[in-house]
């Protein structure tokens, strides 16, 4: 089996992981889908590079601000137990969601403060405002250093917040690719049926993953 340079499989975890966080029906994608059908391609495109630009700050601060600490083994043990809790947390989520998640009260206060006028500023505010992110990134980059899916040096965790404004972008990109063609057609519910998928995905990694430790115990690995 060909082995990938340890930077390689860093950002392509990124990629993966930036493009399974933007998928949720969440405030983002709303505006996307309502300005594309509204004003074309273009700007429905600028608001997801701004919301690209801040998932990778908080990205970058997750990685340079929480990862040294999960050098311990004994912390390095409880993550992956915790990380088969999150992935399947969030699948489960994910798989029943059955609504649209609104715009949250900090978004709403930051959005009046700052008043974004462009439609790269829309977007930038808009993930600034809902510290989900931040929260989902700290734990990410926790799950992915103990894996050893990235390397606890600076070249593998910049591979890999290269790696996730890759994946963001390329999502943000065929939405609004498809928005602009299909207008109204490609809306929530479509969005909502991609998010049950991404859920089903989710939970069978966390399987996966739970199947792994399990032989890992069992072999006095751990």
């Amino acid at each position: 089996m060909v082995e990938l340079n340890p930077l390689v499989l860093a950002a392509f975890t990124g990629f993966v992981s930036g493009a399974i966080l933007c998928i949720p029906v969440g405030p983002i994608n709303l505006t996307i889908i309502n300005e594309g059908a509204r004003r074309g391609f273009l700007w429905a495109f600028l608001i997801g590079l701004g919301a690209t630009a801040m998932e990778m700050f908080y990205c970058s601060v997750a990685f340079t601000g929480f990862s040294s600490i999960f050098g311990n083994r004994y912390i390095k043990a409880s993550m992956e137990v915790f990380s088969f809790l999150f992935l399947v947390f969030l699948g489960v989520k994910f798989l029943l969601a059955s609504s649209v998640e609104k715009v949250n009260k900090i978004e709403e206060r930051i959005e009046k403060k700052l008043h974004p006028h462009s439609a790269f500023m829309i977007g930038f505010v808009r993930v600034m405002g809902n510290p989900g992110v931040l929260i989902f990134w700290i734990i990410a980059a926790a799950s992915l250093i103990s894996h050893e899916w990235v390397p606890a040096t600076w070249p593998g965790k910049f591979a890999c917040v290269s790696g996730v404004g890759g994946g963001c972008l390329v999502w943000f990109l065929g939405l609004s690719w498809a928005v602009s063609l299909g207008h109204k057609r490609f809306g929530e519910k479509t969005l909502l049926r991609l998010e049950h998928y991404s859920g089903i995905a989710l939970i069978l990694l966390g399987l996966a993953h739970g199947v792994r430790l399990v032989w890992l115990v069992a072999r006095h690995k751990m």
